[in-house]
């Protein structure tokens, strides 16, 4: 089933996709709450809603909203080698790709509260000019655990989503001066959806521990780059069970696959140099898309301009 959320009336309502229209489940309802109940809540209320829905709308009428508009937690992964060989070349380094990049899927927690819908604008951030977009699929976990196996955190898969990363470039290479990880850089927005898509429905693509989905990103229209999901170097199953590592993991997390090779423009300036593409800039329009998750749209805006904060410190001396 393709699951949404959508805003009806002022409020959020869960629906299921039927062709060209959507089925909504009654009022109250979300669909972190119907994960939180081990996955047969989620199925049932998929079956109610195509059985006997409290409403059904126009898909293209529709506001959709993120599926999940504030997940518990996300975490972010750089599973795909491609993409880490160009932005280390971006970075300067010597070993494009070292060898513990190999040995286990490295993440880092992102911004659950920055979650966008996908056709929502998207704001540069303050002091940000160097504005770049991440490609990337998403899993959620319908059920939680502790220490897991691959295997066993595979069968804990409830959907699967097409998300947008966005990413404050220049930020972000600052904060890397300092032994910590990204902040600010990785802070602004995430794009989630159209879909939360079940994992039956991707069953036709499915190969060995991993899927054949294509993924591809424009720039006003223009491709940059695509992939497959199948290029990544761990599988969905292997990123939760590394999380799970002496600590639980719930119901309702997002695990991120990392941005696919050719998915950014920092991995064409790490190919190709600064002046093949210029940064994303007010006006811009990105579209991403992932065969059989949907496509996003999103128009990127100017945002605030934030507080200098070397003006401050001075002021304050």
């Amino acid at each position: 089933m393709r699951f949404v959320t959508i805003e009806h009336d002022g409020v959020e309502r869960v629906g299921v996709v039927d062709g060209e229209t959507i089925r909504v489940l009654e009022a109250g309802a979300s669909l972190l709450d119907l994960l939180r109940a081990d996955g047969a809540r989620l199925e049932e209320a998929g079956e109610r809603a195509m059985r006997d829905p409290d409403l059904v709308v126009a898909g293209a009428e529709a506001h959709l909203r993120a599926p999940l508009p504030q997940p518990p937690s996300v975490r972010d992964y750089m599973t795909f080698e491609r993409h880490f060989e160009g932005v280390a070349r971006r970075a300067g380094a010597r070993t494009p790709v070292p060898p513990v990049w190999y040995a286990a899927p490295s993440f880092y927690f992102t911004n659950p509260n920055s979650v966008h819908g996908p056709y929502d604008d998207v704001a540069i951030p303050p002091g940000c000019t160097a504005f770049d977009l991440e490609l990337e699929v998403a899993v959620v976990l319908g059920a939680g655990g502790r220490d897991l196996t691959p295997a066993e955190a595979e069968q804990r898969i409830a959907g699967f989503m097409l998300m947008n990363d966005w990413s404050a470039r220049d930020l972000q290479v600052a904060e890397f001066a300092l032994p910590l990880g990204p902040a600010k850089g990785k802070d602004s927005a995430i794009s989630l959806g159209p879909w939360f898509v079940t994992p039956d429905e991707l069953a036709p693509m499915r190969r060995g521990d991993s899927y054949d989905i294509a993924l591809t990103a424009r720039i006003n229209g223009e491709v940059i780059g695509s992939d497959t999901v199948s290029s990544m170097s761990f599988g969905f199953g292997q990123m939760i069970a590394y999380a799970s590592r002496g600590t639980d993991v719930r119901a309702g997390e997002v695990f991120a696959s990392g941005t696919c090779g050719g998915g950014c423009l920092a991995e064409l300036w790490g190919r190709h140099g600064p002046d093949i593409r210029r940064p994303l800039s007010p006006g811009d329009v990105v579209s991403i898309e992932a065969e059989g998750l949907g496509s996003q749209i999103s128009r990127v805006v100017a945002g605030a301009p934030g507080i200098d904060f070397e003006a401050f410190r001075a002021r304050r001396g």
